[in-house]
Protein backbone atom coordinates (compact mmCIF):
# COMPACT_ATOMS: atom_id res chain seq x y z
CA UNK A 1 0.00 0.00 0.00
CA UNK A 2 1.43 3.28 -0.82
CA UNK A 3 0.83 6.39 1.30
CA UNK A 4 0.00 9.76 0.61
CA UNK A 5 0.34 12.75 2.23
CA UNK A 6 -1.93 15.92 1.54
CA UNK A 7 -2.22 19.49 2.91
CA UNK A 8 -5.54 21.36 2.85
CA UNK A 9 -7.49 18.37 2.64
CA UNK A 10 -10.57 19.19 4.44
CA UNK A 11 -12.62 20.31 1.10
CA UNK A 12 -12.27 21.24 -2.68
CA UNK A 13 -9.86 20.03 -4.48
CA UNK A 14 -7.82 18.18 -1.31
CA UNK A 15 -10.94 16.98 -0.42
CA UNK A 16 -11.39 15.18 -3.39
CA UNK A 17 -7.87 14.16 -4.10
CA UNK A 18 -7.88 12.53 -0.47
CA UNK A 19 -11.37 10.60 -1.54
CA UNK A 20 -9.73 9.64 -4.76
CA UNK A 21 -6.81 8.52 -3.85
CA UNK A 22 -8.14 6.51 -0.75
CA UNK A 23 -10.39 4.37 -3.32
CA UNK A 24 -7.61 3.63 -5.32
CA UNK A 25 -5.69 2.02 -2.40
CA UNK A 26 -2.99 4.59 -0.57
CA UNK A 27 -3.21 5.08 2.72
CA UNK A 28 -4.11 9.02 2.61
CA UNK A 29 -3.15 11.40 5.37
CA UNK A 30 -5.03 14.61 5.46
CA UNK A 31 -3.37 17.15 6.59
CA UNK A 32 -5.54 20.30 7.47
CA UNK A 33 -7.14 22.21 10.74
CA UNK A 34 -10.72 21.45 10.22
CA UNK A 35 -11.12 18.18 9.08
CA UNK A 36 -11.87 14.71 9.92
CA UNK A 37 -11.19 10.82 9.38
CA UNK A 38 -12.83 8.99 6.99
CA UNK A 39 -12.54 5.39 5.68
CA UNK A 40 -8.93 5.21 3.53
CA UNK A 41 -8.38 8.61 5.17
CA UNK A 42 -6.53 10.02 8.50
CA UNK A 43 -6.70 12.96 9.67
CA UNK A 44 -3.62 15.10 11.50
CA UNK A 45 -4.35 18.53 12.81
CA UNK A 46 -1.96 20.43 10.97
CA UNK A 47 -1.40 24.54 10.52
CA UNK A 48 1.28 24.49 7.38
CA UNK A 49 1.93 27.93 8.92
CA UNK A 50 3.99 26.22 12.19
CA UNK A 51 6.62 24.20 11.16
CA UNK A 52 6.71 22.01 14.16
CA UNK A 53 3.53 21.58 12.88
CA UNK A 54 4.38 20.09 9.97
CA UNK A 55 7.25 18.15 10.92
CA UNK A 56 5.41 16.09 14.10
CA UNK A 57 2.52 15.48 11.11
CA UNK A 58 5.27 13.46 8.49
CA UNK A 59 6.92 12.04 11.53
CA UNK A 60 3.70 10.30 12.41
CA UNK A 61 3.31 9.09 9.31
CA UNK A 62 6.56 7.57 9.26
CA UNK A 63 6.47 5.98 12.30
CA UNK A 64 3.12 4.14 11.08
CA UNK A 65 3.75 3.47 7.71
CA UNK A 66 7.54 3.46 7.28
CA UNK A 67 7.46 5.25 3.80
CA UNK A 68 6.10 8.56 2.28
CA UNK A 69 5.20 7.95 -1.51
CA UNK A 70 3.40 10.84 -2.56
CA UNK A 71 3.58 14.32 -0.89
CA UNK A 72 1.12 17.28 -2.31
CA UNK A 73 1.17 20.44 -0.94
CA UNK A 74 -2.20 21.58 -1.00
CA UNK A 75 -3.18 24.09 1.70
CA UNK A 76 -4.04 27.58 0.43
CA UNK A 77 -6.16 30.80 1.29
CA UNK A 78 -7.27 33.71 -0.82
CA UNK A 79 -7.71 37.36 -0.56
CA UNK A 80 -8.59 39.85 -2.84
CA UNK A 81 -8.01 43.80 -3.12
CA UNK A 82 -5.87 46.50 -4.63
CA UNK A 83 -2.41 46.87 -3.87
CA UNK A 84 -2.20 50.08 -2.61
CA UNK A 85 -4.93 49.20 0.14
CA UNK A 86 -3.75 46.22 1.11
CA UNK A 87 -2.90 45.62 4.92
CA UNK A 88 -0.14 44.43 5.16
CA UNK A 89 -0.47 42.00 7.95
CA UNK A 90 -2.92 40.59 5.22
CA UNK A 91 0.03 39.96 2.31
CA UNK A 92 1.88 38.44 4.96
CA UNK A 93 -1.08 36.15 5.90
CA UNK A 94 -1.04 35.37 2.54
CA UNK A 95 2.22 33.88 2.16
CA UNK A 96 2.44 32.74 5.31
CA UNK A 97 -0.50 30.01 3.90
CA UNK A 98 0.06 29.38 0.16
CA UNK A 99 4.45 29.47 0.11
CA UNK A 100 5.50 29.18 3.95
CA UNK A 101 2.69 26.19 4.19
CA UNK A 102 4.74 24.86 1.37
CA UNK A 103 8.39 25.07 2.38
CA UNK A 104 7.41 23.95 6.16
CA UNK A 105 5.63 20.31 4.72
CA UNK A 106 8.09 20.21 2.22
CA UNK A 107 10.90 20.56 4.65
CA UNK A 108 9.45 18.03 6.81
CA UNK A 109 9.37 14.99 4.49
CA UNK A 110 12.85 16.02 2.63
CA UNK A 111 14.58 14.24 4.83
CA UNK A 112 12.66 10.71 5.51
CA UNK A 113 12.18 10.99 0.70
CA UNK A 114 15.72 11.42 0.87
CA UNK A 115 16.84 8.83 3.15
CA UNK A 116 14.40 6.18 1.16
CA UNK A 117 15.79 7.68 -2.02
CA UNK A 118 12.47 7.70 -3.87
CA UNK A 119 8.89 9.91 -3.98
CA UNK A 120 7.13 12.60 -5.23
CA UNK A 121 6.18 16.25 -4.19
CA UNK A 122 3.01 17.99 -6.07
CA UNK A 123 2.22 21.53 -5.57
CA UNK A 124 -0.81 22.74 -6.15
CA UNK A 125 0.23 26.28 -7.44
CA UNK A 126 -2.56 27.95 -10.26
CA UNK A 127 -2.70 29.60 -13.86
CA UNK A 128 -2.03 32.71 -11.81
CA UNK A 129 1.52 32.03 -11.38
CA UNK A 130 1.63 32.78 -15.13
CA UNK A 131 -1.02 35.65 -15.50
CA UNK A 132 -0.80 37.80 -12.34
CA UNK A 133 -5.32 39.17 -12.01
CA UNK A 134 -5.62 42.64 -11.16
CA UNK A 135 -6.84 42.95 -7.59
CA UNK A 136 -5.40 39.16 -6.67
CA UNK A 137 -1.78 40.47 -6.66
CA UNK A 138 -0.74 39.10 -3.74
CA UNK A 139 -2.46 35.63 -4.09
CA UNK A 140 -0.72 35.51 -8.00
CA UNK A 141 2.59 36.53 -6.34
CA UNK A 142 2.61 33.43 -3.68
CA UNK A 143 1.83 30.83 -7.13
CA UNK A 144 4.48 32.27 -8.50
CA UNK A 145 6.99 32.38 -5.43
CA UNK A 146 5.53 28.22 -4.93
CA UNK A 147 6.39 27.63 -8.88
CA UNK A 148 9.82 28.94 -8.12
CA UNK A 149 10.15 26.93 -5.09
CA UNK A 150 9.11 23.66 -6.89
CA UNK A 151 11.32 24.26 -10.25
CA UNK A 152 14.62 24.97 -8.16
CA UNK A 153 13.61 22.12 -6.05
CA UNK A 154 12.85 19.21 -8.92
CA UNK A 155 16.33 19.51 -9.94
CA UNK A 156 18.26 19.83 -6.27
CA UNK A 157 16.53 16.53 -5.28
CA UNK A 158 16.53 14.46 -8.63
CA UNK A 159 19.69 12.80 -7.29
CA UNK A 160 18.17 11.47 -5.01
CA UNK A 161 15.07 9.69 -6.92
CA UNK A 162 12.73 12.38 -5.78
CA UNK A 163 10.51 13.69 -8.46
CA UNK A 164 8.91 17.24 -8.18
CA UNK A 165 6.07 18.36 -10.46
CA UNK A 166 3.28 21.54 -10.38
CA UNK A 167 -0.34 21.39 -11.03
CA UNK A 168 -1.98 24.72 -12.05
CA UNK A 169 -5.46 24.93 -12.24
CA UNK A 170 -7.69 27.80 -13.23
CA UNK A 171 -11.12 28.18 -12.68
CA UNK A 172 -12.46 25.66 -10.62
CA UNK A 173 -15.76 25.70 -8.68
CA UNK A 174 -15.49 25.18 -4.78
CA UNK A 175 -15.77 26.47 -1.91
CA UNK A 176 -12.51 28.67 -2.05
CA UNK A 177 -14.43 31.17 -3.70
CA UNK A 178 -16.88 31.91 -0.55
CA UNK A 179 -14.25 31.48 2.30
CA UNK A 180 -11.87 34.03 0.19
CA UNK A 181 -11.39 37.41 2.02
CA UNK A 182 -12.19 40.20 0.25
CA UNK A 183 -11.08 44.16 0.60
CA UNK A 184 -13.04 47.21 -1.05
CA UNK A 185 -10.76 49.22 0.54
CA UNK A 186 -9.88 51.99 -2.10
CA UNK A 187 -13.24 50.97 -4.17
CA UNK A 188 -13.83 55.36 -4.67
CA UNK A 189 -10.54 55.34 -6.06
CA UNK A 190 -10.23 52.15 -8.17
CA UNK A 191 -13.74 52.27 -9.26
CA UNK A 192 -13.64 48.94 -11.23
CA UNK A 193 -12.49 46.51 -8.51
CA UNK A 194 -15.64 45.05 -7.46
CA UNK A 195 -16.29 44.15 -10.85
CA UNK A 196 -13.08 43.13 -11.83
CA UNK A 197 -13.25 40.46 -8.54
CA UNK A 198 -17.02 39.49 -9.59
CA UNK A 199 -16.16 38.51 -12.88
CA UNK A 200 -13.06 36.26 -11.69
CA UNK A 201 -15.58 35.02 -9.00
CA UNK A 202 -18.27 34.17 -11.84
CA UNK A 203 -15.30 32.38 -13.64
CA UNK A 204 -14.58 30.04 -10.28
CA UNK A 205 -18.82 28.64 -10.16
CA UNK A 206 -18.62 27.83 -13.24
CA UNK A 207 -14.92 26.65 -13.21
CA UNK A 208 -13.62 22.71 -13.56
CA UNK A 209 -15.17 20.18 -10.54
CA UNK A 210 -12.68 19.65 -8.05
CA UNK A 211 -12.79 15.57 -8.93
CA UNK A 212 -11.41 16.17 -12.55
CA UNK A 213 -8.44 18.11 -10.18
CA UNK A 214 -8.29 15.10 -8.41
CA UNK A 215 -8.17 12.76 -11.35
CA UNK A 216 -5.56 14.83 -12.67
CA UNK A 217 -3.45 14.48 -9.27
CA UNK A 218 -3.43 11.13 -9.65
CA UNK A 219 -2.22 10.83 -12.72
CA UNK A 220 0.40 13.36 -11.70
CA UNK A 221 1.33 10.97 -8.77
CA UNK A 222 1.13 7.51 -11.17
CA UNK A 223 2.62 8.16 -14.17
CA UNK A 224 6.26 7.60 -14.91
CA UNK A 225 7.84 11.24 -15.83
CA UNK A 226 5.48 13.53 -14.81
CA UNK A 227 5.72 16.95 -16.70
CA UNK A 228 7.00 19.69 -14.61
CA UNK A 229 4.29 21.62 -15.09
CA UNK A 230 0.55 20.60 -15.94
CA UNK A 231 -3.15 22.17 -16.08
CA UNK A 232 -6.50 20.64 -17.10
CA UNK A 233 -8.65 21.95 -19.29
CA UNK A 234 -7.83 23.22 -23.07
CA UNK A 235 -8.44 26.53 -22.10
CA UNK A 236 -5.64 27.24 -19.90
CA UNK A 237 -3.27 24.92 -21.71
CA UNK A 238 -3.82 27.76 -24.47
CA UNK A 239 -3.20 30.69 -21.94
CA UNK A 240 0.07 28.54 -20.70
CA UNK A 241 0.83 28.46 -24.05
CA UNK A 242 0.11 32.39 -24.72
CA UNK A 243 1.99 33.30 -22.09
CA UNK A 244 5.30 31.44 -23.90
CA UNK A 245 4.59 32.79 -27.14
CA UNK A 246 2.50 36.36 -26.52
CA UNK A 247 5.13 39.38 -25.92
CA UNK A 248 4.27 40.56 -21.52
CA UNK A 249 2.70 43.86 -22.76
CA UNK A 250 0.48 42.34 -24.99
CA UNK A 251 -0.88 39.79 -22.59
CA UNK A 252 -1.38 41.98 -20.08
CA UNK A 253 -3.42 44.03 -22.15
CA UNK A 254 -5.46 41.38 -22.96
CA UNK A 255 -5.92 40.17 -19.04
CA UNK A 256 -7.16 44.14 -18.50
CA UNK A 257 -9.69 44.00 -20.77
CA UNK A 258 -11.00 40.27 -19.40
CA UNK A 259 -11.17 42.25 -16.10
Amino acid sequence: MKTMIITGGSSGIGKAAAQLFAEKGYKVYELSRHGESAEGITHIDCDVTVAGNCSDAVKRVIDECGTLDVLISNAGMGISGAVEFTEESEARRQFDVNFFGALNITQAALPYLRTQRHGRIIFVSSVMATFSLPFQAFYSATKSAVNSLALALRNEVRPFGIEVCILMPGDVKTGFTAARKKSLAGSEVYTHMEKAVCTMEHDEQHGITPERMARKLLSMAETKRPAATSTVGWMYHLFLLLGKLVPTTLAYRIVGKMY
